[in-house]
């Protein structure tokens, strides 16, 4: 691979960490502000605007990861010209992923083993998605382009189908289209928190769109063009589309103040992702990869790279950190806030995650450095 691919790969690993750190204070919130919790899409009316907008900037993450796994897949390809090798990474990966949500990760929210929910979210699905793009990456790429496009703008119009009726199918189409519960029996209640079919268009416009991006003949300034061309466009047709009011997710309205009228504006709907939430975010996405890949050698982003570098091993590390934690804080204080406990605004929930991602840099820099030195040991590439 190239060097100037290599130097793409940093910032790669820079803007998945930069989300990261922002998905932790997402994660944060749901561990120390329970007792303010929000729907999906929120309660204009109810929500605060702090916890509005830190909701909203953690939107940006699970299409980032997901679009830039499609990138990513790409960049494999490209390295070892092998839709075989690519296909294999993407199938272990994958089951890997799904294997961690199930288990490992699970019973970090839970705590409960054996589990009697088990919570299908961002990994399953990413996972889902990676299994996915092994059966899709040999077609035509026109034909890649139209299922990814057909999926993201077109899956909207599913979501008044519904097979409540038919138990296989209503099970299956939770899992694709629609959250809900699944009743294994007696003792298990599946929750697809993340229905995977749009992330499955997100991951193959990601490596769609690398197509066009990392070819030998473009140098740093025309990837950044047709990158920013990419983010731009999505950025464009979210507005079209939110202006118009008509198609996309929920309308939104004018509300007392013109903050709330913003708010309203701005309050898309995660589970599943609307059209108008993978163009804003991914949009978004693309344009923080060129704006980073600009400023990757400057020493502030290092930490960023660092982190962005071991992005499962800081999940999971992160999860089971926040989890004891909690545990601590209901021992020395006791539950707060009903039956839990808590903090009290949403500054605070600020100023714990920068003291985590300060508490954590020093494992995670030492873990990227024996990730680096052996390479040879299989399991590291997937953490």
């Amino acid at each position: 691979m190239s060097a100037s691919l290599n130097q793409r790969l940093q910032a790669i690993d820079a803007l998945r960490g930069l989300v990261i750190l922002i998905m932790m204070v997402d994660h944060v919130r749901e561990t120390f502000y329970l007792h303010h919790q929000v729907p999906d899409p929120m309660l204009i009316a109810e929500t605060e605007e702090p916890l509005f907008m830190s909701r909203i900037l953690a939107h940006l993450c699970a299409p980032v990861f997901v679009i830039l796994t499609g990138l990513s897949a790409y960049l494999y390809q490209a390295k070892h010209n092998s839709i075989r090798m690519t296909r294999e990474f993407l199938i272990k990966r994958g089951l890997f992923l799904i294997f961690l949500e199930l288990i490992i990760i699970n019973f970090a929210w839970t705590g409960k083993f054996p589990p009697d929910v088990i919570y299908l979210q961002v990994i399953w699905a990413i996972g889902i998605s990676m299994l996915a793009l092994a059966v899709l990456i040999g077609l035509p790429q026109k034909l890649l382009w139209c299922i990814s496009l057909m999926i993201i703008f077109g899956h909207n119009l599913l979501d008044q189908i519904s097979f409540e009726n038919i138990p296989v199918l209503h099970n299956l189409w939770l899992i694709l289209h629609e959250r809900g519960w699944i009743e294994l029996g007696n003792s298990v209640r599946l929750r697809t928190s993340y229905p995977v079919l749009p992330w499955i268009g997100v991951i193959t416009l990601g490596y769609c769109i690398s197509h066009l991006v990392f070819v030998p003949s473009n140098d740093a300034a025309k990837r950044n063009r047709i990158l920013l061309g990419f983010g731009l466009t999505g950025i464009a047709l979210f507005f079209i589309f939110r202006i118009i009011n008509l198609y996309g997710d929920q309308a939104w309205q004018v509300m007392p103040s013109f903050t709330q009228t913003l708010m309203s504006f701005m309050n898309l709907t995660k589970y599943p992702p609307s059209l108008l939430f993978i163009l804003w975010n991914a949009g978004m996405g693309l344009i923080l990869l060129v704006l980073l890949q600009k400023v990757e050698t400057q020493k502030w982003v290092k930490p960023l790279i660092v982190f962005g570098s071991v992005p499962m091993f800081f999940y999971i590390v992160h999860l089971y950190l926040l989890k004891a934690l909690y545990l601590i804080a209901v021992q020395f204080f006791g539950t707060t806030h009903g039956p839990y406990f808590g903090v009290d605004q949403v500054s605070s929930l600020w100023l714990i995650s920068i003291l985590l991602s300060i508490l954590l840099y020093p494992l995670m820099l030492k873990f990227s450095k024996f990730k680096h030195q052996n390479k040879h040991i299989r399991i590291l590439k997937y953490l």
